[in-house]
Order: C-alpha cells, then sequence, then structure tokens
C-alpha cells in the first residue's frame, strides 16, 4: 500500500490530527531555506514526541553541512533527514555512519530528463528519492506545482531504493499521479494547507483515503 506523507506541519493539533487520518509520514520545515511553514528544531521536538507509533517524523532541510545536520537530528528526535539543495553524496554518507538509524532521503527536483542521472547520483547512498517539482520563486517545497509525472515514472524504474513523489499532489490528482509515476509514497502540503500554512484536516482525510485506495 502507498504511503502518504503530510508535510509542511507546524502545531501538535495539525499532526495529531494527520496521524487520525491515516498518514504514515509528518513533515516538518526546519532550516528550510524557501520553505513555506518554517519551525526551529526545538519546536519541531516538541511536536515530534507527541507522535502515536507507527507514524514516522521528517525533518525537511536544506542544511548542507554534515555537523549541523547531525545536530538537526539528534536535536528533533526525527527518523528521517529530507535534504533539499546542496548535500552531496559524501556528505550523506557522514550522517548515516554517525547516525545509522536515520534515513535520508534526498530530493530531486523534477525539472527535465536530466533528473534521471541526478537521480541515479544518490541512488547507492540515500535510503530514499524524494521527487519535487523545481523551485518556484525561491520556495522550496508547497509550491503547488505538479512535474512530468512520466519522468518519475522512469526514474521509479531505474532506482532499487524507494522514490516518494511530491509536488502539487491533490486529492484530484494523488490517484492519477500513483497510477502514472508508481512511487512508494506520496508527499503532500499546499494541496492540504489553509491560507495561514496550517491543515485542512478534512482535506489531509480526503488525500490519505484517495492515496491509499491505488
Amino acid at each position: 500500500m502507498i504511503l502518504a506523507k503530510i508535510c509542511g506541519i507546524k502545531s501538535i493539533h495539525d499532526a495529531q490530527g494527520a496521524a487520525v487520518a491515516g498518514a504514515d509520514l509528518l513533515g516538518f520545515h526546519v532550516e528550510l531555506h524557501g520553505g513555506r511553514s518554517p519551525l526551529s528544531a526545538e519546536d519541531a521536538a516538541k511536536i515530534i514526541a507527541t507522535l502515536p507509533q507507527g507514524v514516522s517524523s521528517v525533518v525537511v532541510t536544506s542544511v548542507a553541512e554534515p555537523r549541523r545536520l547531525i545536530e538537526l537530528a539528534q536535536t528533533t528526535g526525527a527518523k528521517i533527514l529530507q535534504l533539499y539543495g546542496d548535500a552531496t553524496p559524501e556528505t550523506i554518507l557522514e550522517v548515516k555512519a554517525a547516525l545509522p538509524a536515520v534515513q535520508i532521503w534526498k530530493v530531486i527536483n523534477v525539472s527535465g530528463a536530466d533528473a534521471l542521472q541526478k537521480a541515479q547520483k544518490y541512488e547507492s547512498v540515500a535510503d530514499a528519492l524524494a521527487l519535487d517539482s523545481a523551485p518556484k520563486a525561491g520556495r522550496r517545497g508547497g509550491t503547488g506545482e505538479t512535474h512530468d509525472w512520466n519522468i518519475s515514472k522512469k526514474i521509479v524504474a531505474s532506482v532499487a531504493i524507494p522514490v516518494v513523489l511530491a509536488g502539487g499532489l491533490n486529492a484530484e490528482n494523488v490517484a492519477e499521479a500513483i497510477q502514472t509515476a508508481l512511487p512508494y509514497a506520496v508527499d503532500v502540503n499546499s494541496g492540504v494547507s489553509n491560507p495561514d500554512g496550517s491543515k485542512d484536516l478534512a482535506k489531509v482525510e480526503i488525500f490519505v483515503a484517495r492515496a491509499k485506495s491505488i
């Protein structure tokens, strides 16, 4: 069954609501350049500490320095680090050596066919790849823009690690996205958000249900 990640969580209320709705993973924007739902590591830690068993925490960040990534994982207690930006394969290996229990997901921006080469660069070091649309107006994540799911499908077929599909997903298009790209998981932010960045929990529930019905 497809896993569902709700990203941009900013409150215990939204975290608990998303968990009740069936989300498998919750994402927290910590030191994410251009992120729309910023949290401090300490605030993320407070929310993560309340998560029920079976719901995994994902710190989404653009930090590329190994020591700081290790600090973020330790401070927040996150099970997964999702890396935007310039983290190199060497950086990922250094973090994994220090924190073998923490998974590393590398974000690949799908803006053209060259995304496949980028994905293959990280295949041997990351635990999963997260395919997102290209940044828009400096914003990373939560752009509301989709990308070519056929390119994502090629990446899924070409790599041996799980692939998470993000970028402009919502309850109306998630079924088509899954059927086209065949990902391991889907990741939504703006598609279930209110204008203030909080989560519309009714939309979360519908999104999760439709994703898991495929």
